[in-house]
C-alpha cells in the first residue's frame, strides 16, 4: 500500500487545493510544499524497508483492474525505480518551495498541476502493467503542457505545442505496439501483465522483436531526448519556469531512459543487440552535439538545457553498449542508472540557479552579467558547485556516474567511449565558459543592485548540493541496490542472443 499512497497524497492534495482562498497565497504555497514533503518522507521511508538481499520486485500490489482483459493495478519497485522515485519527490518538493515569490498569478491552479505531475511521474516508476504504464506515461504529458503554456516565456504556446507533438507522435506508435504485445500475452491468454509478458516473451518472434523494439524506443528516444529528436527540449525549457524546467530535466527526461530499461529491454531482449549499434552511435553523437551547440549558447538556460542532451547521451550509451558478442556492460548500465540520478540533481540545481538570477535582473543573457562574484559570493559558490557537480568533478557525483560509464563502455566498444571521453573535455570548456562569464570579468554595472541569496534559497541550495557530494563519496550505497536489477535485465538480452545463436 505504501506506493498507491505516493500516488494519492498529491492527487489529495491537488483536490484540497480548491477548498484553500485563492487571495491566501501564502497558504496556498506552504500547504502544497507541505504536501510534497509527505511524499518526500513516505519515499524515504521506502527506501528504508527496501530489502537489498531479496532479488525482484518489492511492495508489490496486483488487482484486477479490468478483469475481462486481463488488466490489472499491478504496481512495485526493483533497484532501478526506488532512487527515482526518490528523486521525484524530492525534486517536486524542491520545485514547489522554488515557485514561492516566480509564481504571482493563478497559483491555485499552478500548486495543483505540480501536484498532478508528481503523480503522474511516479505512477511510470512502479507500474507493472503495461496498460497502467502508458496511462501515466501519457498523463505527464498534460500538467507539463499546461504549466509551460500558461505560466512559461513569451513563446510559451509555441513550446508547448511542440513538446505535446513530439511526445504524443512517439507515443502514438508505442501505443500500437502495446496492443501487439498485448495479444502475444502467455500464448493462451492477452494480458498487459509485464512479469507475465517478460516471461513469455519467446513466443515473439526476432523479427517480430526488433519492429516492436523500435516502436517502443522512438516514443522513449523522443522523452530523452535522443539526438536527433531532440529539438523540443531548449524550447520547452527556455519557456518554462524554472520550477517546470527543474522537473523537466531532473525527472521528465528520465521517463525515457527508465523505460528502456523496464519495458523495451525485458520485452524483446532479441531486438536489442539488432539496434544496440544505432542506438550507441546516436548517443556519442548526442554527447559531441550537445555539449558544441552548449557552447555557442548567449542564454544561460539554453547552455544548461544543451547540455541535458550531452548528458542523457551518456546515460543511453551505458544502457546499450555491447561487445562483439553481444554481451551487455552491467557496469555501465547500473551507471547508467545512478546518473540518471546525478544528471537530476546537477542540472536541477542549475536550473534554480538560473532561476535565482532571472528574478532579480530578468534576463538570461551572459552580456548582461560579468563580474557578479563581487555582488553575490553566496551564489557563486554554490554555481560554482553545480557546475563541478554537472562537469564531472571528482568528489562529486557526475563524476562516478560518467567514469563507470565510460570504463564499462571502454572493455566494450573503445571506439564510443574515445568520442564520449572527448565529449567531457567539451563539457568542461563550456560550463566554466559560463561560470567565467557570469562570475568573474569586467564588473557590469547594472549589476550594481544586485543582491545575494536569501535563507530560503540557500536551504534550497543545500538541499541540492549535500546528496551530490554524498553520492560523490559513497556510490555504493545505490549501486549495491541498483546492480541487481541491471543484472537481471542483462541476463535477459545474454539468454535471448544464446537461443538465437543456436
Amino acid at each position: 500500500m505504501i506506493l498507491t499512497f505516493l500516488l494519492v497524497v498529491p492527487i489529495i492534495g491537488a483536490i484540497s487545493l480548491i477548498f484553500l482562498p485563492r487571495e491566501n497565497k501564502q497558504l496556498i504555497n506552504w500547504f502544497a510544499f507541505a504536501v510534497t514533503v509527505v511524499n518526500v518522507v513516505i519515499s524515504l521511508h521506502l527506501y528504508l524497508l527496501y530489502d537489498v538481499s531479496s532479488e525482484g520486485y518489492q511492495f508489490t500490489l496486483k488487482i484486477a483492474w479490468i478483469p475481462s482483459l486481463n488488466v490489472y493495478y499491478h504496481i512495485g519497485i526493483d533497484g532501478l525505480s526506488v532512487f527515482l522515485i526518490l528523486l521525484t519527490t524530492f525534486l517536486s518538493a524542491i520545485a514547489v518551495i522554488s515557485s514561492w515569490t516566480a509564481i504571482d498569478e493563478q497559483v491555485k491552479e499552478y500548486m495543483a498541476l505540480m501536484l498532478l505531475l508528481e503523480t503522474a511521474v511516479i505512477g511510470v516508476f512502479i507500474s507493472l502493467d503495461l496498460f497502467l504504464f502508458y496511462l501515466f506515461w501519457e498523463a505527464s504529458l498534460i500538467p507539463m503542457a499546461l504549466l509551460i503554456g500558461r505560466w512559461g516565456g513569451k513563446d510559451r504556446i509555441y513550446a508547448s505545442i511542440k513538446f505535446i507533438l513530439y511526445t504524443m507522435s512517439g507515443s502514438a506508435l508505442m501505443l500500437v505496439a502495446a496492443i501487439v504485445v498485448y495479444n502475444f500475452g502467455d500464448g493462451v491468454n492477452p494480458t498487459s501483465d509485464l512479469p507475465t509478458l517478460v516471461a513469455h516473451s519467446h513466443l515473439i518472434s526476432e523479427d517480430m522483436q526488433k519492429l516492436l523494439f523500435f516502436a517502443f524506443i522512438l516514443a522513449f528516444s523522443v522523452k530523452v531526448p535522443l539526438f536527433p529528436l531532440h529539438t523540443w527540449l531548449p524550447a520547452a525549457h527556455v519557456q518554462a519556469p524554472t520550477a517546470g524546467s527543474i522537473i523537466l530535466a531532473g525527472v521528465l527526461l528520465k521517463l525515457g531512459t527508465y523505460s528502456m530499461m523496464r519495458f523495451a529491454i525485458p520485452l524483446f531482449p532479441k531486438a536489442v543487440a539488432f539496434w544496440s549499434p544505432l542506438l550507441v552511435t546516436l548517443a556519442v553523437i548526442g554527447i559531441l552535439y550537445g555539449a558544441l551547440v552548449a557552447l555557442v549558447q548567449d542564454d544561460v538556460k539554453k547552455l544548461v538545457a544543451y547540455s541535458s542532451v550531452a548528458h542523457m547521451g551518456f546515460v543511453v550509451l551505458g544502457i546499450f553498449v555491447m561487445d562483439q558478442n553481444g554481451m551487455m556492460s552491467r557496469q555501465a548500465m547500473s551507471a547508467a542508472v545512478l546518473q540518471m540520478v546525478n544528471h537530476g540533481l546537477s542540472t536541477g540545481m542549475l536550473f534554480f540557479l538560473v532561476g535565482v538570477l532571472y528574478e532579480r535582473r530578468h534576463t538570461r543573457e551572459f552580456s548582461q552579467y560579468g563580474g557578479i562574484w563581487v555582488k553575490v559570493p553566496v551564489f557563486g559558490s554554490f554555481f560554482i558547485l553545480a557546475a563541478f557537480s554537472s562537469v564531472g568533478l571528482p568528489g562529486l557525483n557526475g563524476f562516478v556516474g560518467e567514469f563507470l560509464i565510460l570504463m564499462g563502455t571502454f572493455s566494450r566498444n573503445p571506439v564510443a567511449a574515445l568520442f564520449a571521453t572527448f565529449g567531457i573535455v567539451l563539457a568542461a570548456w563550456y560550463i566554466l565558459t559560463a561560470v567565467r562569464k557570469i562570475l568573474f570579468g569586467p564588473f557590469n554595472p547594472a549589476n550594481n543592485n544586485l543582491t545575494d541569496m536569501n535563507p530560503r534559497e540557500i536551504g534550497i541550495s543545500l538541499a541540492f548540493i549535500i546528496p551530490c557530494f554524498f553520492i560523490g563519496f559513497f556510490p555504493n550505497t545505490l549501486l549495491k541496490i541498483i546492480n541487481p536489477s541491471t543484472e537481471s535485465i542483462a541476463s535477459l538480452v545474454d539468454t535471448a542472443i544464446l537461443i538465437v545463436s543456436k
